[in-house]
């Protein structure tokens, strides 16, 4: 048996402005660090044992793994960022507020580029500085790799390319894998994990800052899968979700 846990960053300061981030490299706020360090806390209670870790280029992420893996008197273990765990892109949405965003465009439309599976946001033009051909961190990819815009299915097909060729090694090796991620991005790989249809993962919602834990066979199917807190915690986190997405439709309603 093989065990991957996965884990969303905590709180953003651009969460609370109700801001589009996707690739904008947005820091934690103070609740985000008490999410992440109570899902190590959780985690060095579990008694599980972390071997190698995987995170995204944003510092969200980043930090969140971190605060952590210190947390878990793990900070040692091997560690691995790739702009392909990066949060799904949403073009030239990206820094708009969604309300206003929905004011001006309508919010069936809004509500379009971010619920369906397949389509994509307005592109952001190449001489825009949102967009990360002009980032120093992605110098080292190919400039036809970066998106200038992105659907949840792109994202799921990154996300899968990584997934097989950089962790499914790892896993396969015996370690336990430790990824630090985004909510689209661990929407795609959970999709790929629990076989969901397009309609299913488009109504999942997985709660920030909890640990969940999947455990896998040797074919890389899952056994099983949960979540480390109580299930009154998670249900207030999925809720938290939801409500979030409903406070967008009353405001622009």
């Amino acid at each position: 048996m093989h065990k991957l846990i996965l884990l969303r960053h905590g709180e953003s300061e651009w969460n609370k402005e109700n801001l589009f981030t996707g690739w904008m490299d947005v820091e934690l706020d103070d609740v985000g660090r008490a999410q992440a360090k109570n899902a190590g806390k959780l985690l060095k209670e579990s008694g599980i044992e972390v071997d190698v870790a995987f995170t995204s280029f944003l510092k969200r992420a980043i930090h969140t793994m971190w605060i952590a893996l210190d947390a878990m008197d793990h900070a040692w273990i091997p560690e691995h960022k790739s702009w392909r765990l990066n949060e799904r892109d949403y073009g030239a949405l990206k820094g708009l507020n969604k309300s206003e965003t929905a004011a001006e465009y309508g919010e069936a439309q809004v509500k379009e580029w971010r619920r369906s599976y397949s389509v994509r946001p307005p592109v952001l033009d190449q001489e825009d500085q949102r967009n990360p051909i002009n980032d120093r961190r992605y110098e080292g990819v190919d400039p036809e790799l970066l998106p200038d815009t992105e659907s949840l299915e792109d994202t799921y097909d990154r996300v899968l390319n990584y997934w097989v060729d950089s962790i499914v090694p790892e896993v396969d090796a015996g370690r336990v894998v430790f990824i630090v991620a985004h909510g689209n991005t661990l929407r795609a790989l959970v999709k790929h994990l629990d076989k969901l249809t397009e309609d299913q993962v488009m109504e999942l919602n997985i709660p920030i800052g909890e640990p969940l834990i999947y455990e896998l066979d040797d074919d890389m199917h899952p056994i099983q899968h949960y979540y480390l807190n109580t299930p009154e915690e998670i249900a207030r986190g999925v809720q938290q979700q939801i409500e979030m997405g409903k406070a967008f439709l009353q405001e622009v309603g």
